[in-house]
């Protein structure tokens, strides 16, 4: 994907993240969607910095990258939301495009990818951004309120929602 088709995506997940973690569409809903706003936005075109500094699809596009933007919030106690853009950018790389990534590079530089997806220039890939974007909020929405009551409250304190 292009980068405003991984705005688009961080855009349209930092929306449906806030509905998804409180539907009622009040104050609290919109002040998630603030909160996660820039960091997933930041997070979503962080690995393509490698187009300029490194090799693309590789360098930043990796799980030992990903590792760390998940670590970092832990040791560091700030960027808590970017490892979404980070992973959701992955996830729309592997499958709203033919080409894949990386993922074990620097180990290993073999590219892994889908069988589907179309060229970033096509005029069709806004609406799979759209897709991709609408099957992560569903599995988000399935981690969510898919949980027993107990777990989905551990789960939603875990990450700061509640």
């Amino acid at each position: 994907m292009n980068k405003r088709g991984h705005v688009l995506n961080a855009v349209l997940l930092s929306i449906g993240l806030g509905y998804v973690v409180h539907p009622a569409g009040d104050v609290e809903t919109l002040t998630a969607i603030a909160e996660l706003f820039v960091p997933i936005v930041l997070g979503a075109l962080f690995p393509d910095v490698d187009a300029v500094l490194g090799r693309h699809r590789k360098t930043l596009h990796n799980l030992p990258v990903l590792a760390v933007v998940l670590a970092y919030p832990i040791h560091f106690a700030n960027l808590h939301w970017v490892w979404i853009g980070v992973l959701t950018h992955y996830v729309l790389d592997l499958l709203g495009t033919r080409r894949g990534l990386a993922l074990f590079y620097p180990f290993w530089e073999k590219e892994y990818g889908l069988p589907f997806g179309v060229p970033v220039s096509s005029r069709w890939a806004p609406y799979v951004v759209v897709l991709v974007t609408a099957v992560e909020l569903a599995a988000a929405a399935l981690l969510v309120h898919g949980l027993p009551p107990e777990l989905a409250e551990r789960a939603l304190a875990a990450i700061g929602a509640q």
